[in-house]
């Protein structure tokens, strides 16, 4: 007879087996470091930080399979802020100084192709936008980006120094990852952050994205096009399959 108080199986969503392959990445990221970090715990500085990169990765990876559509877009706006609490806390550390004077070989680099076709596709409607390289530089021309190449670019980075990382050379994966953070990554995580938020804050409060004019990151465009946001799409379209509610405004 079966035992009338076992609870009833919940099916996962997508997302729900995201969050979880997060958290195994998170859990066996710790593991390694027990002969990594020698004493160092899992409240130590280079724990944390390589916790909370390996579970982007692994995140960014699942929702590019595209199984969950709906859920992508508020998704990795929540992941790219997380990694970027990561990237604050190595921007405001101390200057990191490896072990070693020459950078020791990681092998080939990995093949990003996948993971940006898989962004771009599901994507499309909006992984074009425009950014101003550096906001210090006066009268700065927009210039533009796709969110599927920097979420590439991103990983790539983040997977060089976790090749480091693995191999107990940590503070080679830390160097690496602060260096790279404030001359790659960083800038283009919070580029795709702001493109990110700005697409969700327009459908949330249901205002239409301006008309693209012809901006694309594979050809040149003048300069009135490049200050105009990509794509021209109703908050309305794109809300369903991008699953993002639209509230009207007060």
């Amino acid at each position: 007879m079966s035992d009338a108080t076992t609870e009833p199986e919940i099916d996962q969503t997508p997302m729900d087996q995201i969050e979880q392959a997060g958290l195994l990445a998170r859990g066996a990221g710790a593991a390694r470091t027990d002969g990594l970090a020698g004493a160092a715990g899992p409240d130590s500085f280079s724990v944390q930080v390589a916790d909370q990169i390996e579970s982007f990765v692994v995140a960014v990876a699942e929702v590019a399979k595209g199984d969950d559509p709906d859920s992508a877009v508020p998704y990795l706006l929540l992941q790219v802020s997380q990694l970027l609490l990561a990237g604050g806390r190595l921007g405001a550390h101390e200057d990191i100084v490896p072990d070693e004077r020459y950078e020791p070989d990681t092998g080939p680099d990995p093949d990003m192709d996948s993971l940006r076709e898989g962004l771009a596709v599901l994507l499309s409607p909006v992984d074009v936008y425009s950014e101003v390289f550096d906001p210090y530089v006066p009268h700065a021309t927009p210039v533009a980006a796709r969110i599927s190449d920097d979420l590439a670019n991103i990983v790539s980075d983040l997977r060089h120094g976790m090749a480091h990382y693995r191999e107990g050379r940590v503070s080679e994966a830390l160097w690496w990852w602060q260096f790279s953070y404030l001359t790659n990554w960083g800038p283009t995580a919070s580029a795709a952050l702001r493109a990110l938020q700005s697409l969700v804050a327009h459908v949330r409060l249901n205002t239409p994205l301006a008309d693209l004019h012809g901006l694309d990151t594979d050809s040149a465009a003048e300069d009135g096009d490049l200050e105009r946001q990509a794509g021209r799409v109703m908050a309305a379209e794109i809300g369903a399959p991008l699953g993002l509610t639209t509230r009207d405004a007060r």
